[in-house]
């Protein structure tokens, strides 16, 4: 295979995976928004503590294994070891069971004990309902693991959308049947969560069909696999820190709640006004992961390309795959960060419905949420690029570092009743920062051939900061003329930010003849924008 297709391989792979995410972000809109209004903040805010203990189990089981295994079987497949990538399906296969009956387990059992850690105590339902998927979400791991590994990012994305579509259906009419047969918030917010487990549940299914199919038509070759112990010993050792960082900043995240929520109710708030806000915060932060998403596909493509690169010992061909990879991010990130930290207030009340002092809570909430997506999106794309090179450790020590800052800083803001659960995204913002500095100064003293990573990224800055200044003239001209339709306020300035920025960066070139080339129909592409 050429060195030209393993490069649109991965910028095919991040288109198709990005596609999928836009559906499944429009349908997520879709589920969480309505239900935001179904169950109420309070609700909400029980919806989300239960996904949080979910993801530090969830991030305990499968955020390690499915790079361990993308890096390893691309490595094996690049040497058309065909043995060797069946015996690395077999053994992640059995620690993926074993972790996640264990966190399912766990999750069920204790549902009302975890509640009650998290100063939640009616959002039981909404953590018992959610058990089972910590298994079934092993179970897709193993199959995307595998299929990532050889950079078919179709199953992924088809299942992705299969999921939004069935949690979409299932979890609106659980909660809606649940709050008119009991009259209970607490298992309405528990019915909406049974809509994520059973669109777990036939997204196995479909994963499993495409498995046997292709694990069907996997070359014979005479390669001497690895015993089970070398193969295990070789996932986990990739595994193990990626697993340790991912899973540690999770369980900060679910700590923060813990301290915020203890904050608020030291200082005479009620358990219920307290809970609002959760739901409030909640919702911002269901906004904030929207474009955040969209980095992810960049991350899950790039670490299997890298690595076939790495393995044929085309570090240069690397390098240009890292460094085409921090322009895409930053085309993404950038007019996403610059546009939610403008337009906090009109998308709040849009996307949230909230007006008066809810609205005013929601746009600090959102406004520094939306400057956190910038660090945000560089610090998951640095991170992808020191997994690949085999450095997995380091990201690790530098996710820690940012997390505990993170908790201080909650803790001492929240504490003050004049900043409150706004200090909550202040200390957000304040660990994406940190751990975007110690990743990029980490890469420029680990790699061999370190990407240009901030010079990438100007030129992406400067067109999204000149969207900027006219998504606020746009804004402000509206409300001056007495606009007060939420579409009206939300709609104009995206619209005139999209323009703006797609003549910015056609004009700055953020985006250059070498990335277009990738691409298909690339040429006329170029010819296009004139690069």
């Amino acid at each position: 295979m050429s060195d030209t297709q393993k490069k649109q391989n991965f910028l095919q792979g991040t288109a198709l995976l990005a596609m999928a995410t836009a559906i499944v972000k429009v349908i997520g809109a879709l589920y969480k928004i309505p239900l935001n209004a179904i169950i109420g903040e309070q609700g909400f805010g029980y919806f989300n503590t239960a996904y949080e203990i979910y993801n530090v189990l969830l991030m305990i089981s499968t955020a390690g294994l499915p790079v361990a295994m993308s890096r390893m079987i691309s490595q094996a497949s690049s040497l058309q070891h065909y043995g060797q990538v069946r015996r690395i399906y077999a053994t992640a296969r059995g620690i993926f069971l074993g972790l996640g009956i264990a966190g399912t387990l766990l999750m069920t059992i204790f549902c009302r004990q975890l509640a009650e850690f998290q100063n939640q105590p009616d959002a039981w339902a909404a953590i018992g309902f959610l058990g089972p998927c910590v298994l079934l979400i092993c179970i897709m791991s193993t199959f995307r693991g595998f299929f990532q590994g050889q950079s078919n990012m179709l199953p992924t994305s088809i299942s992705q959308v299969l999921e939004a579509i069935t949690k979409l259906i299932v979890g609106m009419i659980a909660a809606l049947v649940l709050l008119k047969l009991t009259n209970s918030i607490p298992l309405a917010a528990g019915g909406a969560i049974l809509g994520v487990t059973a669109s777990c549940l036939l997204s196995s299914f479909y994963l499993f069909g495409c498995f046997r199919k292709s694990y069907a038509q996997l070359p014979v070759s005479n390669d001497e696999p690895r015993s089970f112990a070398d193969t295990a010993k070789g996932l986990l050792v990739i595994a193990i820190p990626i697993t340790i960082g991912s899973a540690g900043l999770q369980l900060l995240t679910m700590l923060e709640t813990k301290i915020y929520m203890g904050q608020l109710l030291g200082q005479g708030i009620s358990q219920a006004d307290a809970d609002v806000m959760r739901g409030i915060y909640g919702m911002t932060q269901t906004i904030f992961n929207m474009p955040c998403a969209f980095i992810t596909p960049i991350t899950i493509s790039i670490i299997p390309a890298i690595t076939s690169q790495l393995t044929l010992c085309k570090d240069e061909e690397a390098k240009k795959t890292e460094e085409s990879a921090v322009r895409i991010t930053g085309l993404i990130s950038m007019p996403c960060a610059f546009g939610l930290a403008v337009l906090a207030e009109p998308v709040t009340a849009l996307l949230g419905g909230y007006s008066g002092e809810k609205l005013v809570l929601a746009t600090k909430l959102m406004t520094v949420l939306g400057i956190s997506i910038l660090f945000n999106a560089v610090v998951l794309v640095t991170t992808a690029f020191m997994q690949a090179h085999g450095h997995a450790s380091r990201p690790v020590v530098n996710m820690l570092i940012g997390g505990f800052l993170k908790l201080a800083a909650v803790y001492i803001l929240t504490g003050n009743p004049n900043i409150g659960i706004v200090g909550t995204p202040i200390g957000t913002l304040l660990c994406y920062l940190s751990i975007c500095v110690l990743n990029i100064y980490s890469i420029r003293t680990l790699l061999p051939h370190p990407p240009a990573i901030v010079k990438n990224l100007i030129r992406p800055f400067l067109s999204a900061a000149l969207m900027g200044v006219f998504v606020y003239g746009t804004l402000f001209l509206l409300k001056h003329i007495g606009i007060d339709s939420r579409l009206i306020l939300c709609a104009a300035p995206v619209l005139v930010g999209v323009a703006v920025y797609l003549l910015s960066a056609v004009k700055l070139k953020v985006i250059t003849r070498e990335d277009c080339l990738l691409l298909p129909k690339g040429e006329k592409i170029a010819k296009l924008l004139k690069l």
